[in-house]
């Protein structure tokens, strides 16, 4: 029910359009998922399945890996976006990457969350070989699905790129998306086996593998970018300029991450006691249930796809034009996402085992006050961030993505992005939340319906913003729509969750909410005058960014916090006596 570019090994346009980063947080691979529902990357089975490995150890390991993850995934991008630079190259490179996460994702990605794991659980528990020979059915149906899928793929490349990249129509541009594509087409075979695999593993109680494996695909492309940096130079091209060798080595290397990711998870199969054996009787798996536990989601996926495809149509226009493109905007989209999966997804996953047990028990009303708690907590806690993504947008550009290719103009382009993405990074978290709350009673279908009028008043936003304003305002514009569109996800959700569990405490919502906003502007005015008394202007050097960021930032978190403790923001006070008692200690 979102919309945009996300994160990694769960992340696009979401909701309602998602483009998403695919394997491992980070990764550049943008599917339709990731905004829209930002996977749940908790797929742990019952306890008693964990063997000796206890909660807490899996919990490090998860926390640690997907810190790593996600910090390799976002130097990954910044060594792209320095080897290709803001302009049409790497909005080619952006558009071929959107190509195999978009087929992905219509065959596996939501149905794998939202389906095929929580058969897997059940079959663990419940079949006399602990579910082995059901999944070895599965893996070679996917296997099989997955190839035929990715050949099928490669052979109407130009089809797909025409699809999704027709802004920039014919020619060079076109020519070099098709050639990039053809390249990377393959990773929906990789990106899927690597993600069955990872389901595999952790319903067996392995979660290591499944949560460094991605790092592996991000440091093989990170040495691609670099090694394209020492063959061919940090510099800008056009798109004819393009060889076949730099297309060989840049497409080639992102297709081997996404392949060496999949194969470092192979000897974790062994580990765990699991033998990978070829099973044609594919009726044992009961395709019929798997089909129509899957339709909603599959619908949901097709729906984000259409937004997908109007987006990335409208990105390329404008890039077309020398202004912010899907390179840009996906760089961007990184940046929202890491703010969401850090606090909002943690908060997200620590409710929904509550809420679950609740709907499950039917104790609706503790469902109510899980989510009014979760709503009120990602709004304190995601305000003053978003406040430092509008007020420090300009020293966020320069001090991250300013390197090689990626320019001056290119660095400008994305601060104004980054501006318009903080007006959508509260909507986006609070519209998940009531996602995963009717995941909890549990019901797909409802999602569904509401990511079809969700998706629809986006690309009308979209679309009348791109007509109505220059094409250097057409990133910022995709991204107010995408705030449009959460606020309207969330507003839609909270009323048909309604007749579902009851008041959700609005009123708290919207008391917390006004405390919030006037803290948040309070802290922006200050951040803002901060940053103007600072050296450096529109254009500040490295050096002058580096201490815009670093003291800005301090300014509007202090400022925050002290206006928090003195409007008594509960979900903030709270926070800070917990620190303050530990630290007395």
């Amino acid at each position: 029910m979102s919309g945009g570019l996300y994160r990694s090994a769960n992340a696009a346009q979401d909701g309602g359009a998602g483009a998403g980063v695919r394997p491992g947080d980070g990764a550049t691979f943008i599917s339709a998922e990731p905004l829209n529902q930002p996977a749940m990357e908790s797929t742990a089975p019952p306890q008693e399945q964990v063997g000796e490995a206890s909660a807490a150890t899996n919990s490090a390991v998860m926390a640690i890996g997907s810190l790593v993850s996600r910090g390799t995934g976002f130097l990954r991008n910044l060594v792209i976006a320095a080897a290709l630079g803001g302009a049409l190259v790497g909005d080619a490179y952006t558009t071929a990457q959107i190509l195999p996460g978009m087929v992905y994702e219509f065959l596996l990605g939501g149905v794998l969350t939202s389906v095929l794991i929580p058969v897997l659980v059940r079959r663990r528990k419940v079949d006399v070989d602990g579910g082995q020979a059901y999944a070895q059915r599965l893996l070679t149906l996917a296997v099989l699905a997955l190839g035929v899928a990715a050949l099928l793929a490669v052979a109407f490349a130009s089809t797909l790129t025409w699809l999704y990249g027709s802004g920039p129509s014919g020619g060079d541009y076109s020519q070099l998306v098709t050639g990039l594509a053809r390249l990377m087409l393959p990773m929906i075979f990789f990106s899927g086996l690597s993600a069955l695999i990872s389901a595999v593993l952790n319903t067996r109680g392995h979660f290591a593998a499944p949560m460094w494996a991605p790092i592996l695909n991000n440091l093989v492309v990170i040495g691609t970018a670099g090694l394209y940096i020492a063959v061919f130079g940090a510099e800008i091209v056009r798109p004819e300029e393009m060889t076949t060798g730099r297309i060989l080595l840049i497409g080639g290397g992102t297709l081997l991450g996404v392949a060496v990711q999949a194969a470092g998870l192979l000897p974790a199969l062994r580990k765990v006691g699991f033998r990978w054996k070829l099973r044609f009787d594919f009726r044992a798996l009961g395709l019929r249930e798997l089909g129509r536990l899957g339709a909603w989601m599959i619908c949901y996926v097709a729906v984000s796809q259409v937004g997908l495809i109007v987006l990335f149509n409208l990105l390329n226009r404008a890039g077309k034009e020398n202004a912010a493109g899907p390179l840009i905007y996906n760089n961007v989209f990184l940046l929202l996402m890491t703010a969401h999966g850090i606090i909002a997804v943690s908060i997200i996953t620590a409710l929904m085992p509550r809420m679950s047990a609740a709907a499950a028990d039917g104790r609706f009303a503790d469902v109510a006050a899980d989510l009014s708690r979760g709503t009120r907590t990602v709004t304190a806690v995601l305000a003053p961030i978003a406040v430092c993504y509008a007020v420090l947008a300009t020293p966020i550009a320069f001090t991250l993505f300013r390197f090689g290719a990626f320019n001056e103009d290119n660095a400008t382009a994305t601060s104004v992005v980054l501006l318009a993405a903080a007006l959508a990074l509260v909507p986006f978290a609070v519209s998940q939340l009531f996602t995963f709350a009717f995941y909890a009673l549990p019901d797909t279908r409802t999602p569904a319906l509401i990511n079809i009028p969700v998706v629809a008043l986006r690309i009308g936003v979209q679309i009348v913003l791109f007509v109505a304003f220059s094409a250097s305002f057409a990133g910022a514009g995709m991204m107010i729509g995408n705030a449009v569109s959460y606020l309207a996800a969330a507003v839609g959700s909270a009323w048909l969750l309604r007749p579902r569990v009851g008041r959700i405490g609005l009123g708290e919502i919207m008391r917390t909410g006004g405390r919030v906003l006037v803290a948040a502007l309070g802290a922006a005015l200050v951040g803002l005058l901060v940053v103007k008394l600072l050296p450096g202007d529109d254009t500040p050097t490295r050096l002058q960014a580096i201490v815009q960021l670093v003291i800005g930032g301090a300014v509007i978190g202090g400022t925050y916090l002290g206006l928090a403790m003195v409007l008594r923001i509960g979900e903030i006070t709270e926070v800070v006596g917990m620190v303050r008692r530990r630290l007395g200690r």
